[in-house]
């Protein structure tokens, strides 16, 4: 892919970024519900949660999901960072892509079940409602970690790019020594 211009660069991360902490705080206002649904002893408070819950299923968690894959997907193969240079952005991907996955299967399905049963008044405490919004703000936090420190190094396949890139840069060096030294005589 063609590297992108630093104002379309600029602007993607800024909408990259946007978009998944927006996320992250959908994920953190899940797991605040979840608890309220799963820990009250109100039955009416307990349906008000898994409703709102829905609501934010329904219409926030997978077109925020897949802007962040997308959008990340874009600025790594438009940047040098590449997909698969670097370890941590090799890692972020994948998580993106599990995560994003789990929230279409896992997730949404969950609370679509849970909001259908307060509905109908036979809701219990639905623990699952908990585990799946705080292992996802977790795994946030660490692709948030991990795209601010940037540990490891490169792939396999990044030091392949890297050393064909030098063994280029060495191979232009030499070819420009040679014409420079053809024309002093």
């Amino acid at each position: 892919m063609q590297q992108l211009t630093r104002p379309v660069r600029r602007t993607l991360l800024v909408l990259h970024v946007a978009v998944s902490v927006s996320w992250l705080g959908l994920t953190v206002g899940l797991l605040a519900l979840g608890i309220t649904g799963c820990t009250t002893g109100s039955p009416d408070m307990a349906t008000a949660a898994y409703r709102a819950m829905k609501i934010f299923g329904d219409w926030l968690v997978l077109p925020v999901a897949l802007a962040t894959l997308v959008s990340g997907l874009v600025l790594s193969l438009g940047t040098p960072w590449g997909l698969a240079r670097h370890r941590w952005v090799y890692v972020k991907f994948w998580l993106t892509v599990v995560t994003v996955l789990l929230s279409v299967f896992a997730l949404r399905p969950g609370i679509n079940r849970q909001a259908a049963e307060a509905a109908a008044g036979t809701a219990g405490p639905a623990i699952d409602l908990v585990v799946a919004p705080a292992v996802a703000t977790a795994t946030y936090f660490f692709i948030t970690a991990i795209s601010v420190l940037k540990p490891w190094g490169l792939t396999a396949h990044g030091h392949r790019l890297r050393e064909a890139q030098a063994a280029e840069a060495r191979a232009r060096r030499a070819q420009g020594n040679g014409k420079a030294g053809a024309n002093v005589g």
